[in-house]
């Protein structure tokens, strides 16, 4: 645990759970540390990495819930990963939103987005990039191959 930031996610009782299957999602990702103050009750903090990024989950109970001004952004190396995030995040119980937004079962707002989406929108070519967020404007799973298209005029 030598990160000096960490982001919390705040969750009512279900951490273990939760940062168990967030670790199994994405390679170089790993629990880090437990603090489990009293064995007969869940962890109260987890510290973890997600590919590398520090996090640490907090069992603090129901008040506190989760909302899209916040998200994990996930860069996807290609359209299989992209895939295969979305099905797993969507899965028992998650919501689709647009533009490569979803909400886990958890109600935590995650956005998977193609590794070359920053290159697309940032591009001096003003119609490609426009184009490419035209193109993204009508997904709520991204497809990089149309986007892709769209960013090339094609």
């Amino acid at each position: 645990m030598n990160a000096k930031v960490r982001t919390c996610l705040w969750f009512d009782a279900n951490a273990q759970q939760v940062v168990e299957f967030y670790v199994s999602l994405l390679e170089g990702s790993k629990i880090e540390q437990v603090f489990l103050p009293d064995p007969k009750r869940p962890p109260l903090i987890i510290d973890f990495t997600l590919a590398g990024t520090p996090y640490q989950a907090l069992n603090g109970g129901p008040q506190y819930t989760h909302s899209e001004a916040a998200s994990i952004s996930v860069l996807s190396k290609d359209q299989a990963e992209i895939d295969r995030l979305w099905a797993a995040l969507l899965a028992n119980g998650g919501t689709e939103q647009m533009c490569g937004w979803l909400k886990d079962r958890f109600g935590v707002s995650w956005q998977i987005i193609p590794e070359m989406l920053p290159r697309w929108f940032t591009s001096t070519d003003l119609e490609a990039a426009g184009r490419a967020m035209q193109a993204m404007m009508t997904m709520k799973k991204i497809d990089i191959a149309v986007m892709e298209a769209a960013f090339c005029g094609s």
